[in-house]
Protein backbone atom coordinates (compact mmCIF):
# COMPACT_ATOMS: atom_id res chain seq x y z
CA UNK A 1 0.00 0.00 0.00
CA UNK A 2 1.16 3.46 -0.90
CA UNK A 3 0.00 7.34 -1.26
CA UNK A 4 -1.42 6.11 -4.50
CA UNK A 5 -4.06 3.91 -2.78
CA UNK A 6 -5.44 6.44 -0.13
CA UNK A 7 -8.24 8.23 -0.89
CA UNK A 8 -9.78 11.81 0.80
CA UNK A 9 -11.04 9.60 3.35
CA UNK A 10 -7.93 7.57 4.06
CA UNK A 11 -5.74 10.68 3.88
CA UNK A 12 -7.73 12.42 6.64
CA UNK A 13 -7.28 9.67 8.91
CA UNK A 14 -3.76 10.17 8.75
CA UNK A 15 -4.07 13.46 9.12
CA UNK A 16 -6.68 13.23 12.27
CA UNK A 17 -4.50 10.69 13.97
CA UNK A 18 -1.54 12.11 13.67
CA UNK A 19 -2.49 14.73 15.47
CA UNK A 20 -4.27 12.67 18.24
CA UNK A 21 -3.41 8.75 17.95
CA UNK A 22 -6.18 8.55 20.91
CA UNK A 23 -9.05 9.27 19.22
CA UNK A 24 -11.94 6.76 20.11
CA UNK A 25 -13.58 5.16 16.46
CA UNK A 26 -16.78 7.41 16.78
CA UNK A 27 -14.66 10.10 17.15
CA UNK A 28 -12.33 9.99 14.58
CA UNK A 29 -15.43 8.84 12.27
CA UNK A 30 -17.31 12.04 13.25
CA UNK A 31 -13.98 14.19 12.57
CA UNK A 32 -13.85 12.66 8.93
CA UNK A 33 -17.61 12.47 8.15
CA UNK A 34 -18.13 8.87 7.86
CA UNK A 35 -19.82 6.05 10.02
CA UNK A 36 -18.07 4.03 12.41
CA UNK A 37 -18.24 0.98 10.50
CA UNK A 38 -16.20 2.27 7.04
CA UNK A 39 -14.14 4.53 9.41
CA UNK A 40 -12.84 1.16 11.34
CA UNK A 41 -12.57 -0.86 8.09
CA UNK A 42 -10.24 2.17 6.57
CA UNK A 43 -8.07 2.21 9.31
CA UNK A 44 -7.78 -1.56 9.77
CA UNK A 45 -6.61 -1.44 6.12
CA UNK A 46 -4.23 1.42 6.91
CA UNK A 47 -2.61 -0.73 9.77
CA UNK A 48 -2.71 -4.22 7.88
CA UNK A 49 -1.17 -1.94 4.94
CA UNK A 50 2.10 -1.05 6.83
CA UNK A 51 1.16 2.53 6.68
CA UNK A 52 0.00 3.13 10.58
CA UNK A 53 3.04 0.96 12.06
CA UNK A 54 1.38 1.72 15.76
CA UNK A 55 0.68 4.26 17.88
CA UNK A 56 2.60 5.64 21.05
CA UNK A 57 3.03 8.36 23.92
CA UNK A 58 4.50 11.54 23.14
CA UNK A 59 7.05 12.14 26.21
CA UNK A 60 8.30 15.04 26.72
CA UNK A 61 12.39 14.97 27.35
CA UNK A 62 12.67 18.50 29.17
CA UNK A 63 10.34 17.39 31.90
CA UNK A 64 12.61 14.66 32.76
CA UNK A 65 15.69 16.60 32.45
CA UNK A 66 16.80 15.64 29.17
CA UNK A 67 17.64 18.74 27.82
CA UNK A 68 21.09 19.01 26.32
CA UNK A 69 20.41 17.46 22.44
CA UNK A 70 23.24 17.23 20.07
CA UNK A 71 23.80 16.85 16.39
CA UNK A 72 26.29 15.01 15.50
CA UNK A 73 28.25 14.25 11.92
CA UNK A 74 30.04 10.87 11.64
CA UNK A 75 32.16 10.08 8.99
CA UNK A 76 33.39 6.10 8.45
CA UNK A 77 36.47 4.57 7.19
CA UNK A 78 34.94 2.17 5.56
CA UNK A 79 31.28 2.62 3.64
CA UNK A 80 31.11 -0.57 2.23
CA UNK A 81 28.04 -2.61 2.74
CA UNK A 82 29.39 -4.65 5.87
CA UNK A 83 30.75 -1.65 7.83
CA UNK A 84 27.57 0.58 7.09
CA UNK A 85 25.19 -2.79 8.27
CA UNK A 86 27.61 -3.08 11.18
CA UNK A 87 27.55 0.77 12.00
CA UNK A 88 23.73 0.66 11.56
CA UNK A 89 23.14 -2.53 13.96
CA UNK A 90 25.93 -0.71 16.73
CA UNK A 91 23.55 2.60 16.61
CA UNK A 92 21.09 1.02 17.20
CA UNK A 93 22.02 -0.17 20.69
CA UNK A 94 22.67 3.71 22.11
CA UNK A 95 19.79 4.82 23.76
CA UNK A 96 21.13 8.51 23.35
CA UNK A 97 21.08 8.21 19.83
CA UNK A 98 17.64 9.40 18.99
CA UNK A 99 17.92 9.42 15.37
CA UNK A 100 20.46 8.14 13.01
CA UNK A 101 20.36 9.22 8.79
CA UNK A 102 23.04 8.04 6.46
CA UNK A 103 23.57 10.82 4.47
CA UNK A 104 24.78 12.13 1.18
CA UNK A 105 27.26 14.47 2.01
CA UNK A 106 30.57 15.29 3.08
CA UNK A 107 30.37 13.13 6.17
CA UNK A 108 28.46 9.97 6.05
CA UNK A 109 26.01 9.61 9.34
CA UNK A 110 24.03 12.59 11.20
CA UNK A 111 23.00 11.51 14.77
CA UNK A 112 20.29 13.19 16.79
CA UNK A 113 21.74 12.37 20.58
CA UNK A 114 19.57 13.71 23.32
CA UNK A 115 21.32 13.97 27.07
CA UNK A 116 20.83 15.40 30.34
CA UNK A 117 24.29 17.72 30.21
CA UNK A 118 27.18 18.56 28.25
CA UNK A 119 29.30 16.10 30.28
CA UNK A 120 27.02 13.16 29.84
CA UNK A 121 27.00 13.81 25.90
CA UNK A 122 30.95 14.00 25.84
CA UNK A 123 30.74 10.58 27.79
CA UNK A 124 27.82 9.53 25.09
CA UNK A 125 30.56 11.00 22.40
CA UNK A 126 33.63 9.42 24.29
CA UNK A 127 32.49 5.82 25.31
CA UNK A 128 29.74 5.00 23.05
CA UNK A 129 29.86 6.89 19.87
CA UNK A 130 33.71 7.33 19.15
CA UNK A 131 33.60 3.26 19.79
CA UNK A 132 31.10 2.32 16.99
CA UNK A 133 32.24 0.22 13.92
CA UNK A 134 34.43 2.11 11.56
CA UNK A 135 34.09 5.96 12.64
CA UNK A 136 36.88 8.08 11.52
CA UNK A 137 35.96 11.24 12.40
CA UNK A 138 32.82 13.59 14.31
CA UNK A 139 31.79 16.75 14.92
CA UNK A 140 29.09 18.07 17.05
CA UNK A 141 26.48 20.73 16.70
CA UNK A 142 25.19 21.44 19.98
CA UNK A 143 21.08 22.51 19.71
CA UNK A 144 20.58 26.29 21.59
CA UNK A 145 16.60 26.14 21.24
CA UNK A 146 13.92 23.74 19.62
CA UNK A 147 11.99 26.21 17.39
CA UNK A 148 10.14 23.11 15.49
CA UNK A 149 9.51 19.82 16.61
CA UNK A 150 7.15 17.40 15.55
CA UNK A 151 6.74 13.82 15.26
CA UNK A 152 3.81 13.90 12.91
CA UNK A 153 3.90 14.30 8.71
CA UNK A 154 2.75 17.14 7.18
CA UNK A 155 -0.75 17.11 5.83
CA UNK A 156 -1.15 14.11 3.31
Amino acid sequence: MDLSDLDRFDREILNVLGGDGRLSIADLARRIGLSKSPTQTRLRRLELGGIITGYRAQIDPIRLGLDHIAFVEVKLEDTREAALSKFNAAVTRIPEIEQAYLMASHFDYLLRVRTRSMSAYRQVLGEKISSLPYVAATSTYVAMQAVKEDAGLAPI
